[in-house]
């Protein structure tokens, strides 16, 4: 063989770098152990940081503390974005703003656990329609977080005429597996991490029922019954623990990694118990089908969704710590949702259940208290003997229990986030509006100052919008 000058120059160097002086091969090093692949479970962080507040009290108020407690002619202190003080009397710091609240009522900001602002924003056209991914009765890769528009003219409106602080953005209930929810804070932001609560936990969208087997099963493709969602539902979950076998055998030994599949990854953390099932479930033969089928592959479902026979199971909602997220009287308008009553929220709270008030409507998330103040009526009306401050826990403090941000948010406890509404009057009341609206203790809705009427950035220049003459 021959060689030219370069290729044996080549040669020599490989020999130099390769072999002994005797040339034998030079003995390999050991084999470094790979890196382990570092599994990000949130790729997408929050970017939130609190709008600027000020020190504030709130006087001579009826509180609601969102955990069933009430002060008559209380006060509350704001300070540093958290409830620092409430009680008969509270004192006022130095330069602090005293807001005199008689005949007023203060009560946690209202969380709305089932949305769909941002994903289906205002006004409803197809270009914006980003909440369904109805391309497979699977999809559980899909993040709502990806659609939320923040410009929605939903989110101001949700505050100023709802009071509402806090929400959880799902994908809608075309799918079994719908995908992955957010939790968002109510404020004004350029980008979906603007908005992003800080270390709440995702949520998985699931649904059951007519749903799912009539979007798939009109296409000739299963599921095209219940015992078809189930089957599916189940083949899922199966995989799911799989797959979850084979990362925590990776986590535990190393080795080489099994395949990324970003579907799998979110069921994953939904069977170890950081993502919260959110069920869409309208019978109550089939939530508990769904308890059943959560008890065999090990996962907890945190509420069941809409949930309109929620009153024939309530013992054993009651029984397997499952909240049910309901509305008043929103049903009887397909089969599945036949069979409600109005009695139902305050049935489940009566059995010692979680209820919860949600709207599913960006129309309805603007008088959340006023359909809990139906449905605590009707409740009355059957002889449940429920106070206004009782109830008030299907607005706040529920919910954020579902959403596992209790601790952060939810009631009037010091320590707490500083999301709070003044109301006009008693929040029960239709006549009632919020007046004023804190997020993490700053001022962002004020009824009677134009300048802190928050618009979304899409209706600026809109007559009637924006001014602040």
């Amino acid at each position: 063989m021959v060689f030219n000058k370069t290729g044996a120059s080549v040669l020599a160097a490989i020999a130099a770098a390769g072999c002994t002086t005797t040339g034998a091969p030079a003995p390999k090093s050991p084999s470094a152990t790979p890196p382990k692949v570092a599994f990000v479970a949130d790729p997408y962080p929050s970017t939130y940081h609190a709008y600027p507040g000020v020190p504030t009290v709130v006087a001579h108020v009826t509180i609601f503390d969102g955990e069933g407690g009430r002060i008559d002619d209380g006060s509350i202190l704001l300070a540093d974005g958290k409830v620092t003080a409430l009680g008969q009397s509270v004192d006022a710091p130095p330069g602090a703003t005293v807001i005199d609240g008689r005949g007023k009522f203060v009560t946690p900001g209202i969380i709305d656990i089932h949305s769909h602002l941002g994903d289906y924003p205002s006004p409803g056209v197809e270009g914006t329609a980003d909440g369904n991914e109805a391309t497979g009765p699977v999809t559980a890769d899909v993040w709502a977080e990806h659609s939320v528009w923040p410009q929605d003219p939903g989110f101001s409106r949700a505050m100023a005429n709802g009071g509402i602080t806090t929400l959880q953005i799902l994908p809608g209930s075309a799918n079994l597996f719908g995908g992955r929810s957010v939790t968002l804070k109510n404020v004004p932001a350029r980008t979906m991490q603007g908005m992003k609560f800080p270390g709440a936990p995702y949520g998985l969208k699931m649904a059951c029922g007519e749903n799912p087997k009539r979007v798939y099963g009109s296409r000739g493709q299963k599921p095209g019954s219940r015992m078809g969602n189930i089957a599916v539902d189940r083949a899922t979950w199966a995989r799911a623990a799989e797959y979850k076998r084979k990362w925590d055998k990776y986590d535990r030994d190393g080795g080489e990694p099994p395949a990324r599949d970003i579907a799998m990854d979110t069921l994953r953390e939904a069977l170890a118990g950081t993502i919260e099932i959110q069920n869409h479930c309208y019978r109550a033969d089939e939530m508990a089908v769904v308890i059943d089928m959560a008890k065999e592959f090990g996962y907890k479902v945190a509420a069941f969704h809409h949930a309109v026979e929620a009153y024939k199971i309530a013992d054993l909602l009651a029984e397997n710590h499952i909240c049910a997220a309901l509305w008043a009287d929103w049903w009887g308008f397909k089969m599945e949702a036949y069979d409600g009553i109005s009695e139902n929220i305050p049935l489940v709270y009566n059995a010692g259940g979680c209820a919860i008030v949600h709207s599913d409507d960006e129309n309805g998330i603007q008088r959340l208290n006023q359909e809990a103040a139906k449905a605590l009526a009707a409740g009355r009306r059957m002889g449940m003997t429920i106070s206004d401050e009782q109830a008030w826990t299907w607005l706040s403090y529920n919910p954020a229990k579902a959403m596992r941000i209790a601790d952060r948010t939810g009631s009037l406890k010091p320590g707490k986030m500083a999301d709070v509404v003044l109301w006009n009057g008693n929040p029960f009341s239709v006549y009632t509006r919020p007046e004023k609206v804190w997020v993490d203790g700053a001022l962002l809705y004020d009824a009677l100052d134009r300048a802190r009427r928050p618009v979304s950035d899409f209706e600026l220049g809109q007559p009637g919008e924006g001014d602040t003459k």
